[in-house]
């Protein structure tokens, strides 16, 4: 599809990553059913937190970012990473881990342009497969990505890193004495952090 109007897509720069924190504030505000879930793992940074996280995407070998421009506005963004399906085979994937569109900007084409350049990416660097992550709750990501062809193969769960190490610690021990200890140990890592 055809943007609806002039759209550049680019690599993303360190100068993206204040309009990138925009972008990605404004689909979690307008997160609709996927909100509540993603607001859980979302916060939003400073500049300094985003530009140093963009430089990190930036950085590594195997992931890029892509910024849909208009009217030198960021509209749209994609990030993937290649990969192989299992740590034993070579079958290589690009893992398409976020793509946004600002909510106004929707229906314009924005998504089919940016994976296009995701597409020409995996071919450029002997993908096979292309997998994409979405919120588990987001009905319309869901919708389009059928639309596009993908089809559901997994499930992604979250968790904290406290919530897992507490649910770990408790489950590790044998005695219901050991689990308490290990549950008040990890209670007080915790409290140590926040103070």
């Amino acid at each position: 599809m055809r943007p609806r109007f002039p759209l550049t897509v680019r690599e993303a720069t360190l100068d993206d990553a204040a309009e990138l924190v925009r972008l990605w504030q404004h689909a979690a505000d307008e997160g609709g059913e996927a909100g509540a879930a993603h607001a859980a793992l979302w916060h939003e940074p400073d500049l300094d937190e985003a530009t140093e996280a963009l430089a990190f995407q930036i950085e590594h070998q195997h992931r890029t970012v892509w910024v849909a421009l208009h009217e030198d506005v960021v509209v749209g963004a994609a990030a993937a990473t290649i990969s192989t399906i299992t740590p034993v085979t070579l079958t290589r994937a690009l893992v398409v881990t976020d793509l946004v569109v600002d909510p106004d900007q929707r229906r314009h084409g924005i998504a089919w342009q940016l994976l296009l350049r995701v597409a020409e990416h995996g071919e450029e660097n002997a993908c096979e497969i292309y997998l994409a992550i979405i919120p588990g709750a987001a009905r319309e990501p869901a919708r389009y990505l059928a639309k596009v062809g993908f089809s559901p193969v997994a499930s992604v769960r979250a968790i904290t890193a406290p919530a897992l190490r507490a649910k770990v610690a408790s489950m590790a021990t044998a005695s219901p004495a050991g689990r308490m200890l290990a549950v008040r140990r990890s209670m007080r890592r915790r409290e140590g952090r926040t103070t």
